[in-house]
């Protein structure tokens, strides 16, 4: 248990017309104050209707009272929830006369900054709650449920399990040297290792399925010109967002648009043709377009194959390959897995114009953002978690790179830095400032 804190009051639900209010205290004067309130004698996890006063006695509301007592609660504390009418006015005097007889406002967060502190959930978990309130379609709620509920933790965890049998095997050897332990060898620290990278870029996938389903994913659409990006946007989009004409040109700045598939939000951007110009309009337009590519998350590679097609050079973004005019010609709509240089690339037939296709099309962008497609179900993740996960990816590369050379001290040590990386996930070695920027963000009452 933390040291004993004062105690905080707000106001957990936004009130509606003719809904209810929650007025929440938690902290080590929460019975106290509730009974002060007039709520009387309550009993753990029993629901009593009570009536609420003010210092002089008068009638507040009247309600229902509970009390959840410590260690368990939400936040490890004594938490008392007085579910009361949605009225403002009323919401405000219960919470004043809180305030009177000693409590504080809690700061936005701080509910879930308590139960982290006094260990029922993890840092991970506290940000799936925001992500649980924030959640604008079925598929985030659903992901953020799963952060909520432990499993992006317990990947962590596992993937920190074998990491920890790893190093006690490694640096046992560094710690005593003239004892002859039983050590694996280099063959078997190899596998180790290489098992550990799989692991971890695994998980690193599904973080990253879990940061676009929470933020959406960002699409650029390029192509030589003419080849049906604008009318591929329009398509997407449901609307003539795009002007389409034949005239080779026409699209010279980006034009955003954010279309819902399936519960994911994703950010289409229509880009200029590219190709050699000495117009300087659209060689601006070229520019913006490559810098454009450089923050997509994904590409819609759009080709006519009624043209010779112009390849666009990989820049090592994740790409999908659209053959955009099937109805011109003989191939019918449908998807295909082409290989090259080992990667595999998936390419899709479709026209815009009369829409064959297209659902193929939309199915592969939900199944890349992490929605319905991805047949596990993708958990919420954040930009912070990624970036983390990447560190321990580098750390770990490295300590295979020092395994190799035979460099144990220098493997024991990137060793550790993975550890680090992988424990900010979950706040065993969260700063104080990064907590604080975390907590920052969630809304009043959580």
């Amino acid at each position: 248990m933390s040291p004993a804190r004062d105690t905080i009051v707000a106001i957990a639900t936004a009130p509606g017309r003719g809904g209810i209010g929650i007025v929440r205290l938690s902290g080590p004067d929460a019975v106290r104050m509730a009974n002060s309130l007039g709520a009387g004698r309550l009993s753990p996890r029993r629901a009593r209707t009570v009536r609420l006063r003010d210092a002089a006695g008068a009638t507040l509301d009247r309600g229902v009272a509970l009390w959840f007592r410590a260690p368990k609660s939400y936040t490890g504390e004594d938490v008392v929830e007085l579910q009361v009418h949605g009225s403002p006015p009323v919401l405000a005097l219960i919470q004043a006369r809180c305030l009177e007889l000693g409590a504080r406002l809690a700061r936005p967060g701080e509910f879930s900054e308590r139960a982290f502190l006094e260990g029922r959930i993890d840092l991970a978990q506290a940000e799936a709650v925001a992500d649980l309130v924030a959640a604008g379609s079925e598929a985030q709620a659903r992901a953020a449920l799963r952060s909520l509920e432990g499993e992006f933790s317990e990947r962590v965890g596992s993937v920190q399990r074998d990491l920890t049998r790893l190093r006690v095997q490694i640096e046992a050897g560094l710690d005593f040297p003239e004892e002859e332990l039983d050590l694996e060898g280099e063959a078997a620290l190899a596998r180790g290792l290489d098992a550990l990278r799989a692991a971890l870029a695994e998980l690193r996938a599904a973080a990253l399925r879990g940061q676009r389903l929470r933020d959406g994913l960002h699409v650029v659409i390029v192509g030589a010109p003419n080849a049906g990006k604008s009318s591929l946007l329009n398509a997407l989009a449901g609307s003539e967002r795009a002007i389409v004409t034949p005239i080779p040109g026409t699209t010279r700045d980006l034009l955003h648009q954010a279309v819902n598939l399936d519960g994911v939000e994703i950010t289409l951007v229509d880009t200029a043709g590219l190709r050699e110009s000495d117009d300087p309009i659209e060689q601006e337009g070229v520019r913006r377009a490559e810098a454009e590519r450089a923050r997509a998350d994904l590409e819609l590679e759009v080709r006519d194959d009624g043209t010779r097609a112009v390849p666009v050079a990989d820049i090592g973004v994740a790409r999908i390959v659209v053959h955009s005019k099937c109805d011109l010609g003989s191939d019918p709509a449908r998807e295909e897995w082409h290989a090259r240089e080992g990667t595999r690339t998936r390419h899709i037939w479709l026209s815009a114009r009369t829409g064959a296709g297209l659902p193929l099309l939309r199915a592969a962008l939900a199944a890349h953002a992490g929605g319905t497609e991805t047949g596990t179900g993708a958990f919420s993740a954040r930009a912070r978690h990624v970036a983390a996960l990447a560190r321990a990816a580098g750390h770990l590369d490295a300590a295979a790179a020092e395994a190799g050379h035979g460099r144990a001290e220098l493997l024991a040590e990137e060793l550790r830095q993975t550890q680090r990386a992988l424990d900010e996930l979950t706040g065993h070695h969260g700063s104080d400032e990064l907590l604080g920027e975390i907590f920052a963000s969630f809304c009043i009452g959580k």
